[in-house]
């Protein structure tokens, strides 16, 4: 069965005074992974996307977005699966993309931002809902997963914002981990 991902767009208003509609230019319900090694929490993992790997089916991106982010550096994320659970989103990402399975999750940080993307100036902006956990990278794991051609465990002190695509480093942003450009 095809998956459905949750990237709504505007439909048919409902008919009830105090509906609200999806913004004109939709919204995306996201989880991301933040590993870090307990002994060096400034560090965090990153990968750069395998582009034979079913990108579209783990986190629907696809040919083109996959060309554009190749060399680019992006955590462990997808959007939710249309009705699915921020945990349940965690635990498939982990599987899917690193082949770990998390018994255990904390509690997400949820963060909501707007923003208006080019090309779409006088209608509603693009709304994204992102649920960010921040996990321990197992201590002794080697930093190798199909669905990546290399996995490293980045400063991202150090790291440029230029090199981490897909807007991941604005996520590292609203989690503390780096300062806004």
């Amino acid at each position: 069965m095809a998956r459905k991902f949750a990237r709504l767009r505007r439909g048919s208003v409902p008919d009830s005074p105090d509906a609200s509609v999806v913004p004109t230019d939709g919204m995306c319900l996201s989880v991301f992974l933040v590993f870090r090694p307990t002994e060096a929490p400034e560090k965090v993992l990153f990968g750069k996307i395998e582009p034979s790997a079913s990108w579209y089916d783990l986190s629907a991106l696809g040919p083109d977005r996959v060309g554009r982010l190749l060399n680019l550096w992006l955590l462990p994320a997808s959007q939710l699966l249309l009705l699915e659970g921020p945990d349940v989103a965690a635990r498939r990402v982990a599987q899917e993309q690193l082949g770990i399975e998390l018994r255990e999750l904390p509690a997400p940080r949820v963060f909501s931002e707007t923003s208006a993307r080019p090309g779409t100036e006088g209608r509603d902006p693009h709304w994204d809902l992102h649920f960010v956990y921040d996990l321990p990278w197992p201590a002794g794991r080697a930093l190798r997963a199909p669905a990546w051609k290399d996995l490293q465990l980045l400063d991202v002190v150090r790291t440029s914002r230029k090199e981490i695509g897909r807007g991941h480093a604005d996520v590292l942003d609203l989690v503390g981990l780096i300062a806004a450009p």
